[in-house]
């Protein structure tokens, strides 16, 4: 495969995409691993 700028904004893009979703997911699973201390509304 021929490395250029193209192919090298493409695969940083992804690993950040990668990051970000895995960073959210994660939030969002510590997030529910909380047992309602103050997030349950009426």
């Amino acid at each position: 495969m021929f490395i250029d700028e193209t192919v090298i904004a493409g695969v940083i893009t992804v690993g950040l995409m990668i990051a970000f979703l895995s960073g959210f997911a994660v939030f969002i699973w510590r997030d529910s691993q909380k047992q309602g201390k103050a997030s349950r509304r009426p």
